[in-house]
């Protein structure tokens, strides 16, 4: 264990640390160079009892087997774009402000014709009966319980119909497009047919020689024999998620097209009917693009971390993009959000609203549906805490002037 004097966020946003909680390791293998601390779970029984969403990452580090965990965890190389998606929020301060009007506090926010009761969405996170038996569903039940919106996985491990009835609503839908034009075709025609009201295409997941190296390390060590899950031993998504059932996937070998230009934007355009939003989005150059080409939507992304070590954290990326729509389109953003605070921050920045990843995979993890409830509940109440301390009693008070850059050390 590290005894160097670091930071509540160095230690705590490192999130490759291998498990080894009641599944087990016959011999723990060397963690990877970004992991700086592993925390022991506190002892809880009760999503209720979590005090802020950080503390759900140990618990579900204990909680699932090796390999789920690291899936979750992983970044490229020395997952350092993973570490500094979460630190780079600690380059804002908040400017606190004091006489204000508070008496009627509205975190609401009216997006695409609907109302939100707060900027949070959930965002896809592959196959979630990894971390729990009812995945997605227990997901959808959350997100409807809290209002929430949930963006579905390609690689959902739930069928689109079974999470449309736990949520009582269609969710947007995450696009892997692949590599063969009819299978984009029909996924397309399949969420739409279900009433999905906006296709998210990923565009940041062409990496087929990616090295998950805190993934492999604990597939490595995890004794568990995978064909149990993963029939013939395979990991692609297009062999097994129920998003791709009947669609002939003979010619798929990779998530994305190698070629991904405008020309291919284009036409994938023409072929949605509803909202199409542009995720994956980390510059002014390509935010022009997609909202020339037709983007109702960008999200400033990478993914995670986990499809590119750039070192480059999404929170600085969203001022750029913001400012090359011009407010024409939304622009969303995840990554590294781990607290109230980080969401007001994407706000003042420009951002419309903020995706949860990681966070909720350990709330479902540790509890459920009830940890995915308690980890929208802590961010929704610790961003009602700062909108206050800075004197911002709607969302649209939340400004540029609201932070600052923080000084150097």
């Amino acid at each position: 264990m590290s005894t160097l004097p670091l930071s509540r966020r160095a230690f705590v946003g490192a999130l490759a640390a291998l498990p080894f909680g009641r599944h087990g390791l016959a011999q723990e293998p060397p963690p990877p160079p970004s992991v700086l601390y592993r925390r022991a779970p506190p002892p809880l029984t009760a999503a209720g009892q979590v005090l802020n969403v950080m503390d759900f990452e140990p618990l579900a580090r204990t909680a699932l087997p090796p390999a789920h965990y690291a899936y979750i965890a992983t970044g490229i190389d020395d997952d350092l774009t993973v570490v500094r998606n979460h630190a780079a929020f600690d380059h804002y301060e908040i400017r606190a402000r004091r006489f204000t009007d508070e008496t009627h506090l509205d975190t609401s926010l009216q997006l695409l014709g609907e109302r939100w009761p707060s900027p949070l969405y959930l965002s896809a996170v592959s196959g979630m009966r990894a971390f729990f038996p009812e995945g997605e569903v227990a997901v959808a039940r959350a997100a409807r319980s809290r209002g929430t919106c949930q963006m579905l996985s390609s690689g959902s491990s739930s069928s689109l119909a079974d999470v449309i009835r736990a949520a009582d609503a269609a969710p947007w839908q995450q696009l892997y497009p692949t590599d063969d034009w009819e299978v984009t075709l029909g996924l397309i025609r399949r969420a739409e047919s279900a009433g999905c009201p906006a296709i998210v295409v990923t565009l940041d997941g062409r990496t087929p020689h990616r090295v998950n190296e805190t993934l492999l390390r604990a597939m490595r060590a995890d004794s568990r024999d995978c064909r149990a899950c993963h029939q013939n031993n395979s990991h692609d998504m297009w062999l097994k998620a129920p998003l791709f059932a009947g669609l002939d996937v003979g010619r798929v070998t990779a998530l994305e097209p190698p070629d991904q230009s405008v020309a291919w934007f284009e036409r994938l355009r023409g072929a949605v009917k509803r909202k199409l939003f542009a995720k994956g989005i980390v510059t002014a150059e390509d935010a022009r693009l997609a909202l020339q080409h037709g983007a109702d939507a960008v999200i400033v992304s990478n993914h995670g971390g986990r499809n590119e070590e750039t070192l480059r954290p999404t929170i600085e990326c969203v001022p750029e993009v913001v400012a090359a729509v011009q407010g024409r389109i939304p622009v969303f953003v995840d990554g590294g959000i781990r607290r109230g605070t980080d969401v007001f921050k994407c706000l003042a920045l420009g951002a419309t609203a903020v995706g949860i990843g990681r966070p909720q995979a350990w709330g479902l993890a540790a509890f459920g549906q009830s940890g995915v409830e308690a980890v929208i509940d802590l961010l929704n109440r610790e961003l009602t805490v700062i909108m206050q301390q800075a004197g911002t009693a709607r969302l649209a008070d939340i400004t540029a002037a609201c932070v600052q850059r923080a000084s150097p050390a």
